[in-house]
């Protein structure tokens, strides 16, 4: 498996599961995740799988400064419904980076380490999502702004060529390139950009 090079290059999120620790799947429950994880599971490389990693990135850290990320420990809430546009594919990724599931997550053993129903949609939010600590109640909005990165110009007419099958073989490599280099910006040079990935505390 050969991913471009660069993935490694993504800051990487360290967790710690509860659920984990007691079922002995890691030791002490901590994970690492990696973009390629979240490749992984939507089975492709886009802005959306991209922004979706990075921005639940930001905000569970911002949501735990002073220690790791607790998997299962928060609430994830979405100002979209769950069938608009991609908010299906971002809900995929938040809930593999932060545990919250919808209803078909896990239920959870004798009341705790329960998993489902910790997503929410179509909530009044200022921004496209809210982080909520179930333990202490502290919150961040978050919102991925990814109008400040255009496509290369030649994307549009690539695409086309490709999904109606005029491309040829360099061509669809020139538009395998030209998208992940839309990838690679939004998540390398423009990761830290707080116009970008906005992170605000509700009550700021």
């Amino acid at each position: 498996m050969q991913f471009p090079d660069f993935y490694r290059a993504v800051p990487r999120l360290k967790v710690r599961d509860a659920l984990a620790a007691f079922l002995g799947a890691v030791e002490d429950g901590v994970i690492e995740y990696g973009y390629e994880d979240a490749v992984k599971l939507a089975g492709h490389s886009c802005p959306t799988v991209g922004s979706a990693y990075l921005l639940t990135c930001h905000a569970l850290t911002a949501l735990y400064p002073d220690e790791l990320p607790q998997r299962g420990g928060v609430r994830v809430e979405f100002r979209n419904r769950f069938e608009d546009g991609v908010t299906g594919v971002i809900a995929s990724v938040v809930t593999l980076l932060s545990g919250a599931a919808q209803d078909g997550g896990f239920k959870g053993l004798a009341g705790r380490h329960v998993r489902r129903g910790l997503q929410q949609f179509a909530v009044d939010l200022p921004l496209a999502l809210r982080f909520t600590r179930l333990d202490t109640g502290a919150a961040v909005d978050a919102e991925a702004d990814l109008s400040t990165i255009p496509a290369d110009p030649a994307m549009p007419s690539l695409m086309a060529r490709c999904l109606t099958g005029a491309a040829d073989a360099d061509e669809q490599r020139q538009f395998g390139a030209l998208w992940q280099d839309r990838v690679r910006r939004i998540l390398l040079d423009h990761g830290d950009d707080p116009e970008v990935f906005r992170i605000h505390h509700p009550s700021a």
